[in-house]
């Protein structure tokens, strides 16, 4: 067993976080991400592994450098959302799950990258954090068939299969560790989402837009109302104008999509067919980005 710290911060993270504990290593010390406003005007939050360290009577700080108050025998990182500095990365051996097949898709957005780019698969890798982005050997990886897994279900997957690495990893102390294989092929980055990549366009093919839906926060606009796409499959033999919506199907520039879950500005979450016969129009509407700012 080993004495640890943890850094992570969202709901991905906590799977590992509980995992390390039930496995009986000691968790000395849990960093996390501030507590934050998830509603204006709400009360601050802690994040999700915040609240589940706190529920397994763990020690929690916002503040790196608390590190160096603590003797550990190294570092467990998971979607912690913050560089680590240098002087850190020196003195402990820090050890993070990333969610793709590195090296392609190094950075902050590995999986969505991996979705909108139409890989057929993607994975993880237990990797030693080194001061260069993502680039350092690999402790060991697995493989994850994408198909037409969400977002959502991917990272969910990953969060478990990743956490059975780590588990088994450190079985025996950081001691008992393999020798880690440096990096090969060709380095992909994955940049940050950017709001505006989730703003469906309709003039692509349907398969690229279904894409995007599964990443799970898409929108587009009807009446000037926002209006978001939860889940939609493909019609691909369809022939309508991109953006123009008939029944439950919209047009695109390959083939169409069939709204099966949408939500409305300040709505409910609801089948698609439902929210169709709730629109005051029956006929052929319009969706699009011209539709609002």
């Amino acid at each position: 067993m080993a004495r640890l710290a943890f850094l992570g911060t969202p709901d991905v993270a906590v799977l590992t976080l509980e995992g390390l504990h039930n496995a009986g290593h000691e968790i000395a010390l849990v960093v996390s991400q501030p507590d934050v406003r998830r509603s204006r005007g709400g009360t601050l939050q802690p994040s999700p592994v915040k609240a589940a360290a706190l529920s397994l009577g763990l020690e929690v700080t916002d503040d790196l450098d608390k590190l160096n108050d603590v003797a550990l025998d190294g570092v467990i990182v998971v979607a912690y959302g913050k560089i680590i500095p240098d002087d850190l990365l020196n003195k402990f051996l820090m050890i993070n799950i990333h969610f793709s097949l590195l090296p392609r898709w190094r950075g902050a957005a590995p999986l969505e990258r991996a979705l909108l780019a139409g890989d057929p698969t993607t994975g993880v890798c237990v990797m030693k954090i080194v001061s260069e982005l993502d680039a350092g050997p690999v402790y060991a990886r697995a493989d994850l068939e994408i198909g037409e897994k969400s977002l959502e279900e991917l990272r969910s997957e990953l969060g478990v299969i990743g956490t059975a690495l780590v588990v088994d990893l450190l079985e025996d102390g950081l001691e008992s560790l393999p020798e880690p294989t440096t990096q090969t092929g060709e380095v992909v980055y994955a940049a940050k989402m950017k709001k505006d990549e989730f703003l469906l366009d309709f003039t692509q093919p349907a398969a690229h837009v279904l894409r995007v839906i599964r990443l799970g926060s898409s929108f587009t606009f009807i009446e000037n109302r926002r209006l978001r796409i939860l889940s939609a499959t493909l019609v691909p033999e369809y022939s309508g104008s991109p953006g123009e919506l008939v029944g439950e199907v919209v047009g695109t520039g390959q083939g169409g999509l069939r709204l099966e879950r949408v939500q409305g500005e300040g709505g409910r979450e609801m089948e698609a067919s439902a929210w169709r016969r709730g629109v005051r129009d029956q006929g052929i509407l319009r969706l699009g980005a011209t539709q609002g700012p």
